[in-house]
């Protein structure tokens, strides 16, 4: 069994260039970080729900190409993946609009069989999510999901959560997403956040409001990312600054993925925190030259984008 699981969504995504044309790619927060989870030699499968389309089996060969394990990828006869249009305009601003609702990964934790997915999710050593992963399911579909991470802590595995808050992803509901973060920290043992999403979501003014909640919620491990200052490590009460590269895009949400991957790659290696966030200083500058999508290797094309966040 791999030793992470990452649970969200991929999405098709086109995406115009200089030249007026569509790329064509694949992107999502969770996809990202597992896929440089699995470059930095961490065995990672991802868990999603795509369909029997032309699109879907694109995606599971670029997965499986990237180093993925993709058997708790769940494939639904008439289902369809999502999808993103990237477009800018002539100051620069990216416009993004998402097709997401129908979804085949919104069924992901309601498909028949999905015990035995759930099952086979609660033997990894990590299980990976975010917020966006969050808004993806109805009720009972997060029900399953906050049951199978309980069982999969029982067990002695980790949950990290990417807090990555997004109101589009809510369909602007608020409430609803306040209601389901704060039920699902009950759940965490490491949260990687961005104070702007945190300030944005409960409207908390200062990082250590944002401490506050999350220790309160039982959670030991918490990295937040505050820009251009680096991050803030919060650890048995002391609050470490670990400042970022300097060539590292604050705002890159791309980059994020990457530093969650290079963090976490680290703690799987028994590297304490400090290290850990360096070292995913380091694997997000690498994006620097390729804001945007995930580093490609030589003589490949990346897959991947912020604006699937």
């Amino acid at each position: 069994m791999s030793r992470v699981v990452a649970i969200g969504e991929v999405l098709v995504e086109l995406s115009r260039g200089g030249d007026g044309r569509y790329g064509l790619s694949f992107g999502g927060d969770c996809f990202s970080t597992a896929v440089y989870l699995a470059r930095l030699g961490v065995p990672t499968a991802f868990a999603t729900a795509l369909g029997d389309d032309p699109y879907s089996r694109a995606i599971i060969a670029a997965a499986e190409a990237a180093g993925l394990a993709t058997g708790l990828t769940v494939r639904i006869a008439g289902g369809k993946p999502g999808l993103v249009l990237v477009d800018t305009d002539e100051g620069g601003e990216r416009r993004v609009q998402h097709w997401r609702d129908g979804a085949s990964v919104r069924h992901l934790f309601t498909v028949e069989g999905w015990g035995l997915l759930a099952e086979a999710m609660t033997q990894a050593s990590l299980i990976y999510l975010s917020g966006a992963t969050l808004s993806l399911f109805d009720n009972v579909g997060l029900g399953r999901l906050l049951a199978t991470l309980e069982v999969a802590r029982e067990r002695g595995a980790k949950v990290a959560f990417d807090g990555n808050f997004a109101p589009s992803h809510w369909g602007g509901d608020i409430a609803r997403a306040r209601a389901v973060y704060a039920e699902s920290l009950k759940r965490i043992d490491i949260a990687l956040l961005r104070f702007a999403d945190e300030a944005l979501l409960f409207g908390e003014a200062s990082p250590e409001a944002t401490f506050e909640r999350f220790a309160a919620a039982g959670i030991g491990e918490i990295v937040l990312k505050t820009g251009a200052d680096g991050v803030l490590l919060r650890r048995g009460g002391e609050t470490v600054r670990v400042p970022a590269a300097a060539h590292r895009d604050p705002a890159d949400p791309a980059a994020d993925d990457a530093f969650n991957a290079g963090y976490l790659a680290a703690r799987l290696a028994e590297q304490g925190p400090d290290a850990a966030a360096l070292a995913g200083h380091r694997l997000a500058a690498e994006l620097a030259s390729n804001r945007g999508a995930i580093q490609p290797r030589t003589g490949a094309n990346g897959h991947g984008d912020d604006a699937a966040r």
